[in-house]
């Protein structure tokens, strides 16, 4: 459909009329002549008439001419169809743990043994990129909280930060309670029926100045829903000078903590013993009922402006040739 961007130009239209009433032409006083009745004076006579009429249509050309910039000053476009974009509405804050114990090797991918960090980079990575129409933002945490990525709809920038993290780049420790704290934060303001917390961590609470539990409630207050992922193998092969022995690499994992923070808030409690289960739980995640919000819609815009601006311009250049070859 047809759209003009600002009709109000249109009310330009009559100011032609506008300065021909107010500012008339001079009136050419009359001077004596003497008329002789010879037959050029016919000739005289017709040349006057081509001209009259040369005038009346170069008069109406210049109304269209100026009828048309106006036109094109009013800014003309072509509307498409409105096209649905995508937008689930979700507010989603992912947390992760770059406490020292994430260099603990006991996830597998592709066959080769990888620390805990770049198996939850590598699977978080797929999670981020198939989250269209969500805000992502990004916790890391470990002695200190802090806020790597506020929420954004840039999945690329959130992966290529999260990609950047190293192990111990917010301390050794874990402070679960300071990034749940941090993520009611920022996550405040936002609409309540929206606002969900991913958090993953190998280990239990051991800095930070607020306990997990009171994190979660706190939490719970500000509608923020929380789902938690204990990330660690449950045996792993240790070879040393005495021969294998198997040892739990997760026994300072505190699942009954995660799970009541899960709990608390109303999300769940997922456990990630190797690459797959990670990814499941990812998967599962992808899941969640969207928000409903109000259909956004856009609509494609073609400027037709240049149109009526040439054959304006048209108009005008034949209206110049034609007074050179007639003045």
């Amino acid at each position: 459909m047809m759209h003009v961007e600002w009709p109000w130009l249109l009310a330009a239209l009559p100011l032609p009329l506008l300065v021909y009433w107010l500012f008339p032409a001079a009136i050419a006083s009359d001077q004596a002549a003497l008329k002789v009745p010879f037959l050029d004076d016919f000739a005289f006579a017709e040349t006057e008439k081509v001209s009259a009429v040369h005038q009346k249509w170069q008069r109406y050309a210049a109304m269209c001419a100026w009828c048309l910039l106006v036109l094109a000053a009013t800014r003309p476009q072509w509307l498409g169809d409105p096209i649905e974009q995508a937008v689930s509405g979700r507010d989603l804050m992912l947390a992760v743990d770059l406490s020292g114990s994430m260099e603990a090797q006991d996830f597998f991918i592709n066959k080769e043994p990888v620390d805990r960090l770049t198996a939850a980079k590598w699977v978080a990575g797929d999670f981020i990129e198939r989250r269209v129409g969500d805000r992502i933002g990004l916790i890391l945490f470990g002695t200190q909280a802090y806020l790597q990525t506020p929420l954004t709809f840039d999945r690329k920038t959130v992966s290529t930060l999260l990609n950047e993290a190293a192990l111990g780049l917010a301390g050794d420790n874990t402070a679960i309670g300071d990034a749940i704290g941090l993520a009611v934060k920022r996550l405040k303001n936002q609409p309540a029926d929206s606002r969900v917390l991913v958090l993953m961590t190998d280990g239990a609470n051991t800095a930070g100045e607020i306990a997990p539990l009171k994190a979660a409630e706190l939490a719970a207050q500000n509608h923020l829903k929380i789902y938690t992922i204990g990330i660690g193998a449950d045996e792993m092969i240790v070879r040393s000078f005495f021969g294998n022995r198997k040892v739990n690499p997760s026994a300072d994992l505190d699942e009954n903590a995660l799970v009541k923070i899960a709990e608390t808030t109303g999300g769940r409690y997922f456990r990630a013993r190797n690459t797959d289960e990670l990814n499941n739980i990812y998967m599962l995640l992808d899941k969640l009922e969207p928000v409903e919000k109000d259909k956004q819609f856009f609509r494609p815009r073609s400027e037709l402006f240049y149109l009526p601006l040439a054959m304006a311009l048209s108009l005008a250049g034949l209206i110049g040739a034609a007074r050179l070859r007639w003045s």
